[in-house]
């Protein structure tokens, strides 16, 4: 087991290669928002989709040629792509551009409802070469559809998941789960369902305030719900009945909690090793970030997305980015940096999130 001061070694050795990377970024991961349209009305969404186009895709020709252009600049195996949407598969072309991404080079993952997942798909994503997939369920089937605003979609999405995991070209079928007051009693009953369905990647999430969830607040865990989180995801992983149960990498747990409830340390790398491409062109960082005016840096359409990765991100490349007083004057400051960028609150120069008062207690 890992003493606590050895994981402070860490984070302190951690620490020192975030600082390296505000002045030495390189893209590790970039985010493909293939789609702002969506089947489902979830009421967590960061971005707020629904079943409207909001917004013109980008067209396929854009995205192509800004692959092509990261992959003769940078190594394609070493920049992982992450589809997202949206509901990436609402794409009519998603299989043709991924199929162009991969013979590239790049490796690439999705993240899907799965509701619209079945034989033909999965043949496409195969032809694709997609990697891994994360598939969301919310809970049981009657607090999922509700979460989710769509009737009658359980059943399909357990079946895509059984199809996907007997797929030899999928290395990984995770299902993601985003804990919420209205299933955080449902977390039980729900691993032993994935159990049943043979799932051995499980990736359990909070509600974060951001997007529309900020419009259904009653949703949002407290701190007896978080205590109650992190030691689910202990005692499971214990027991040892998946390959992985793990929290997200959203938040900074403290020395107990770090590389505790995941298998690394927390860090936002947003800018940093992660940048994206939303649906509309736009150059940004991690989707769920706030899209605010200021922090877009550019569109594929008219810039050179290594370009702007290499001369702009001014904003995200600052390791005050996130600085406070309050922040500041904190013994995890070093470790945490105000959180993470996605739930930092610029109005207000705060982070929205904050698990200090737990850190003792899990």
């Amino acid at each position: 087991m890992t003493t606590n001061l050895e994981k402070e070694n860490d984070l302190k050795n951690l620490s020192m290669q975030r600082k390296y990377l505000y002045d030495h970024p390189v893209l590790r991961f970039l985010f493909l928002e293939v789609t702002s349209r969506c089947n489902a009305r979830c009421e967590h969404c960061g971005s707020r989709c629904d079943g409207n186009e909001q917004g013109k895709e980008i067209e396929a020709k854009y995205l192509k040629k800004t692959l092509k252009e990261i992959s003769e600049c940078y190594d394609p195996k070493k920049v992982f792509l992450n589809v997202t949407g949206g509901e990436p598969l609402m794409r009519k072309d998603l299989f043709d551009i991924m199929e162009y991404a991969t013979n590239l080079g790049f490796k690439w993952s999705m993240t899907s409802n799965g509701m619209i997942i079945n034989e033909t798909m999965i043949k496409k994503l195969e032809k694709a070469k997609m990697t891994t997939v994360s598939i969301s369920i919310d809970g049981l089937k009657e607090t999922h559809e509700k979460f989710r605003k769509v009737p009658n979609c359980y059943e399909n999405i357990l079946k895509g998941i059984d199809m996907m995991q007997a797929s030899p070209v999928f290395k990984i079928v995770q299902v993601t789960t985003v804990a919420n007051k209205n299933n955080i009693n449902e977390l039980e009953d729900l691993y032993q369902l994935l159990l049943k369905h043979n799932v051995k990647y499980w990736r359990v999430v909070n509600c974060d305030p951001i997007g529309r969830a900020n419009d259904n607040k009653d949703i949002f865990l407290d701190m007896d719900d978080y205590k109650y989180l992190f030691h689910f995801i202990e005692e499971k992983q214990k027991e040892g009945k998946m390959k992985e149960i793990t929290y997200g990498c959203s938040h900074y747990l403290g020395i107990n909690g770090e590389n505790k409830y995941r298998n690394f340390y927390f860090i936002c790398t947003t800018g940093l090793t992660v940048g994206s491409i939303l649906s509309n062109g736009d150059i940004f960082v991690c989707p769920n970030v706030p899209r605010r005016k200021e922090l877009i840096q550019g569109n594929i359409k008219k810039d050179s997305f290594v370009d702007v990765w290499e001369t702009r991100y001014k904003e995200f490349r600052n390791e005050n980015r996130t600085s406070n007083s309050k922040c500041k004057k904190c013994k995890h400051w070093e470790y945490c940096l105000g959180d993470s960028f996605h739930t930092w609150n610029f109005d207000e120069n705060k982070p929205n999130i904050c698990l200090k008062s737990i850190f003792d207690e899990i």
